[in-house]
């Protein structure tokens, strides 16, 4: 019969529609970017500036291909792939011809039709398989490729045999199949998703769970749909499951704001702490619930801190990851590397604190975990080791004592093979909790003891609690230790099947008839029933210390702060708007005139340098006579006016003088001076602004304006060295030009003349008076006439004169001259020899001034254009799109600088967290009378903490 089976599809199919063979392509697409790097610039300063030679300069895809498969054949060892011949076009012609048969003989051909293209259809995924397994087995492809077809080809005869004898059996008598009754009786073609395969006798069967998925979510949270387990719950279970989960994870919610807004025991909600020996297991019982190792784990003392641990039911997510939302550190999804990083938290504890009660909050992600709050402490310790301090016993029972505080629930965890009596955690459950109202015990290594034995300890009577107890086995077996110790996957199949070999294999003390309970899946179970209804029952007094809070903080806002709403990105625009409008007044008063004043000024100190090189006096280095010294002076100052007018001396002086002065730079410095001006004004601005009290903003202002000033300065220089290079080789001064020289180099050298005799003063106060100055320099006149000689050159005193005296009485000397050459200069040009501009040789003073007014006209001029224009139009918009790209993190810390701010938005953030509580608590009162109102409808629910009926959750 296969034979005949294959030959007729064989000569049933036309060469263009043969059997198709499978060709994969694969195409594979990577994207390269590249990226630039920003040039790093240097600080715009005059360090700087007097390093340099130049003023602010700079520091200095592809396609892959996976090789394709020859054609005609597919990936899986090159067997041809068979696709069996598809009767559905078949179908509607053979319905026409067959109006004319008898209505039931037609129906039961055209079902047999379509069960012989269900079982060929059947034989083809059963031949896909089989070439699978040939793929994966060790033999070769060979063998496999002909025991798939022979397999294959049996398969094909058992469904033609079968197809045979079912349609046979339409005419006969013989009960038709339901899948062919609902096809004649035109059902079939109602259902949703139906096809030509659908209806067969190993259809999957549909779910019986309502619309709302009841029990979707809690089957994996509880552990009840491990390997080889069913969930066994009723509809209406399965339902409350998932509605107390949904509670929970609300409850949670509310905790996490109330813990943000702290400053108040009342505004807390219960959570499960977990305390336990050192070597009671408590480590394993957490894992066993998360399903996975991500504890820290040592030879000595880990955990020091405590771990604030939150567990987020995602049941639509396959992902499993964890979270530190205080170290910002983003989903995590190896659990190895949250394991490392809890050893670091707690390791940066030192061992000479012993502990600390910083807590650690961890947030885990996950489909298989139930919505729990638990807090993980360090373990107890009988006695210390030699390397701990001796208060560690202490400060750990401390530690824990501050945390097994009401309303918390206390899961006491105790090794089954210590007796209960020896217990420390239940010894120390009995101090806060002594009626054993809000303690779970949980006996774990279960295994190690006689059964009967830990049964007797999960019925204890000795130490009774109101929630009773659960007997674990949490290890992982032995066998895939070393899969799971790399956190790469969930341990809960291992632990529940390892736990249900062990207790399924003693039922007559673990069984449904004894009055225990076992199994991590119960624990969970339980926590979750404990924790929904501890904190339903705290949820109304909380709600009105909530309701107290926020009173206190609404009188706050209104009496200190006049209602004013205040955020951290407010604050920080109307910080900006007004560093802008002082910007922008700035600008108004900062123009050519301001810049004109710094760069004469500049040229002015540059004139006056170049006066004291090449005519004034210099400073007396030596106390050898006058005539030993080589100092390059032919002639003195005061036969100035009656030199000779050809006297090269005096040309020589005055042209290198104006060249020095016109090949100086003035480029560069002009440019430089103005931009360190406007730096330093936006340095004043900020200090006058609500930026000065953060440093974070004082920084990003002053590298905006100096990065704007820095690549302005490169071409502005540059231009301006262009725009006054003519003067470098001839400068004309008109007599106007020439009187205002006068003018201005009369009052420069007044100028100079007070800070001679300021100096000079002050260096007569130094050496102890006029006359003790007059002394000292009177000495040194005369021994630089020689009237008196010295030996050394006075390194060890001389005259009766110490050193460091000479050394100041040389000053005062130079200070001396000084005074004397510039009275004489100042009387020179107000003479009537300096009114001409023709004497210039005679008055170099004037025409060097007037030199440096016709630079600066020219520079003022074009930094007014070039640099001062350009900069108050891309400041303001820099700070602007600068402030505007920082992140939510950023502007708070910005925010929460400045103390007063601080304090506001503390009183707003507060305001705004209460008021959200009790949003979500009133979300919870109306998910409440939802619940009464379906109960008033007859739909009772069941409370699972204690085993009492009552109608909806009674959380208020």
């Amino acid at each position: 019969m296969p034979r005949l089976l294959s030959s007729r599809l064989a000569s049933s199919q036309k060469p263009a529609t043969a059997l198709t063979r499978l060709r994969p392509t694969t195409h594979n697409v990577a994207s390269v970017y590249e990226s630039g790097a920003l040039a790093a610039r240097r600080p715009l300063s005059s360090a700087t500036l007097s390093r340099a030679p130049g003023i602010l300069r700079p520091n200095s895809a592809t396609w892959s291909r996976r090789r394709d498969w020859p054609f005609g054949s597919n990936a899986i060892h090159n067997l041809p792939a068979v696709r069996h011949a598809s009767f559905a076009r078949a179908i509607p012609n053979l319905a026409m011809k067959l109006i004319r048969v008898p209505a039931m003989f037609g129906a039961a051909m055209i079902g047999g039709v379509a069960y012989l293209q269900y079982q060929a259809a059947q034989a083809g995924t059963y031949a896909v398989d089989m070439f699978g397994k040939a793929k994966d087995g060790v033999t070769g492809a060979a063998t496999g490729f002909l025991e798939g077809a022979g397999s294959m080809f049996e398969q094909l005869g058992r469904g033609w045999d079968q197809t045979k004898e079912d349609v046979g059996g339409v005419g006969t008598g013989i009960q038709m199949p339901q899948w062919m009754k609902d096809i004649y009786e035109g059902r079939a073609g109602q259902e949703e998703g139906g096809s030509g395969g659908s209806g067969g006798p190993n259809e999957p069967k549909q779910s019986k769970v309502g619309p709302m998925g009841a029990g979707a979510a809690t089957a994996g949270a509880f552990a009840l749909a491990a390997d080889g387990e069913e969930d066994t719950r009723s509809d209406d279970v399965a339902a409350r499951d998932d509605q107390m989960m949904m509670l929970t994870r609300k409850m949670i919610e509310i905790r996490s704001l109330l813990q943000t807004i702290g400053q108040s025991e009342s505004l807390t909600l219960p959570s499960i702490v977990v305390v336990g020996s050192q070597s009671s297991g408590k480590s394993s019982v957490l894992e066993a619930i998360v399903g996975h190792e991500f504890l820290p784990k040592g030879s000595n003392m880990v955990t020091r801190r405590p771990i604030e641990l939150t567990l987020v039911n995602t049941p639509k997510a396959q992902a499993e990851y964890g979270e530190f939302p205080a170290l910002g550190l983003g989903k995590i999804t190896d659990f190895s590397q949250i394991q490392k990083t809890l050893t670091d938290l707690n390791l940066a504890v030192p061992e000479a604190d012993c502990v600390s009660d910083d807590p650690i909050q961890l947030r885990i992600y996950s489909p298989n975990v139930p919505d729990l709050s638990l807090i993980d402490l360090p373990g107890y310790i009988q006695v210390e080791a030699f390397d701990q301090p001796t208060e560690l016993k202490t400060k750990i029972q401390a530690l824990c004592d501050k945390y097994i505080q009401p309303p918390n629930v206390i899961l006491a965890i105790s090794a089954a093979d210590v007796d209960l009596a020896n217990s420390t955690a239940l010894r120390a459950s009995r101090r806060v909790d002594p009626r054993g109202e809000r303690t779970i015990g949980v006996i774990t290594k279960m295994d190690l003891v006689d059964p009967v034995r830990g049964a007797q300890m999960l019925t204890d009577k000795n130490y009774p609690l109101r929630l009773g107890y659960v007997g674990v086995v949490c290890k992982v077996p032995r066998d895939t230790k070393s899969l799971f110790s790399r956190g790469s996957a969930n341990i809960t199949s291992a632990i529940t099947k390892n736990e249900s070999a062990y207790f399924n294999a003693h039922p007559d003390t673990f069984g449904l008839g004894s009055e225990v309970t076992t199994g991590t899946p119960s624990l969970r179970k339980k926590l979750m029933h404990v924790l929904e209804s501890t904190m339903s029952a705290s949820l109304a007094t909380t709600s009105e210390a909530i309701h107290h809070e926020l009173a206190e903080a609404t009188y706050e806002f209104k009496v200190q702060y006049n209602e004013r709403p205040l955020s951290a990105e407010s604050y920080l625009a109307e910080s900006l708007d007004a560093f802008k409008h002082a910007f922008k007044g700035f600008s108004e008063t900062f123009g050519r005139k301001e810049v004109r004043e710094i760069v004469k000024g500049e040229l002015d100190q540059q004139v006056l340098n170049l006066l004291a090189q090449r005519y004034w006096n210099r400073p007396v280095e030596s106390l050898r006579p006058v005539d030993q010294l080589s100092e390059g002076v032919t002639e003195p100052l005061e036969s100035l006016p009656k030199a000779d007018p050809e006297n090269p001396l005096w040309h020589l002086k005055l042209d290198a003088s104006t060249s020095t002065l016109t090949k100086l730079g003035i480029g560069r410095l002009a440019t430089t001076i103005t931009a360190q001006a406007l730096q330093d004004s936006v340095r004043s601005l900020v200090q006058g602004s609500t930026f000065s009290a953060h440093p974070f903003a004082v920084q990003a202002i002053s590298q905006a304006s100096e990065s704007i000033l820095q690549d302005l300065s490169y071409d502005t220089s540059d231009e301006l060295e262009i725009c006054v290079k003519p003067y470098k080789y001839r400068v004309e001064v008109s007599p106007d030009e020439w009187k205002r020289g006068r003018v201005n180099i009369t009052s420069v050298l007044q100028d100079e003349l007070k800070h001679c005799e300021s100096a000079n003063k002050a260096l007569e106060d130094q050496l102890g008076g006029r006359r003790k100055a007059k002394d000292v320099v009177s000495f040194i006149d005369r021994v630089r006439k020689g009237e008196v000689v010295l030996e050394g050159d006075g390194v060890g005193g001389a005259g009766g004169f110490s050193a460091a005296l000479l050394q100041k009485g040389r000053e005062a000397l130079f200070l001396r001259d000084r005074n004397d050459n510039l009275r004489m200069r100042l009387a020179a040009i107000k003479s009537r020899q300096c009114a001409n501009p023709a004497n210039k040789y005679y008055c170099p003073e004037v025409f060097l001034d007037a030199v440096a007014d016709k630079l600066t006209s020219t520079a003022d001029l074009f930094l007014d254009a070039e640099l001062l224009s350009k900069f108050y139009y891309q400041f303001p918009r820099k700070l602007e799109r600068e402030f505007r790209e920082l992140d939510e993190s950023t502007v708070e810390r910005f925010a929460r600088e400045d103390p007063k701010i601080r304090r506001h938005l503390d009183v707003v953030r507060r305001k705004e967290l209460l008021e959200r509580v009790l949003k979500e608590m009133e979300g919870l009162r109306q998910l409440e009378m939802r619940e009464k109102r379906s109960s008033s409808r007859g739909t009772q629910t069941e409370d699972m903490v204690g085993g009492r009926r009552k109608r909806g959750w009674g959380i208020f």
